[in-house]
């Protein structure tokens, strides 16, 4: 079977939303455009992660002066629209990496199916015609303000889960939990 790369490169939107109940969310990365649209799932931490890497790319090329001021220039984008149905996961993400194209002036994000090996690396063309079953990726073209619009929604999406609780900083279930700094005892 070969990889099926996912390349959105005028994206009408990307987005990451939830399916469920906090503290049993799934969490989907969603890029829709002409080619149509393509799901991936994620872990809440990669949300996390990724939303703080695109705001310190944002910084490191503001302060490089390595985007045009028009680019820097443009407010958010931000999509508060649901993930659109039907929700068909076209693979788990495993790992996540982002690249600055100043020829095209676009974020390039890239994510890559979790595969069976112990190691997870984002793979480039040349390590392709090695592999024979390499994993399917999903490669997304952003403007600045795109990025800034994704990264609000992702800090809400993430904040918006279970509350932690004030004494050990685990999260709260609405039934409660077994408090270590209670000595077990439910809160």
């Amino acid at each position: 079977m070969s990889r099926i790369v996912y390349e959105h490169l005028l994206p009408s939107r990307f987005i990451v939303g939830t399916v469920g109940n906090p503290g049993e969310r799934a969490f989907f990365l969603q890029a829709v455009s002409d080619i149509g649209m393509t799901t991936i799932a994620v872990e809440k931490t990669q949300v996390a992660a990724l939303s703080a890497r695109l705001r310190e790319m944002i910084a490191e090329l503001r302060r490089n002066k390595l985007a045009s001021l028009d680019e820097l220039s443009l407010s958010a984008t931000k999509d508060s629209g649901t993930l659109e149905f039907p929700i068909e996961e076209d693979f788990q993400t495993g790992v996540i990496g982002i690249t600055w194209d100043e020829e095209t002036q676009r974020v390039i994000i890239e994510a890559q199916a979790l595969t069976d090996e112990a190691e997870q690396e984002l793979l480039d063309d040349d390590d392709l015609a090695q592999i024979e079953n390499a994993p399917d990726l999903m490669r997304v073209y952003l403007r600045i303000n795109q990025v800034r619009g994704f990264c609000e929604r992702a800090d809400a999406v993430v904040a918006n889960g279970r509350q932690p609780c004030p004494f050990c900083g685990l999260p709260i279930d609405p039934s409660g939990h077994l408090c270590p700094r209670a000595n077990g005892y439910r809160r």
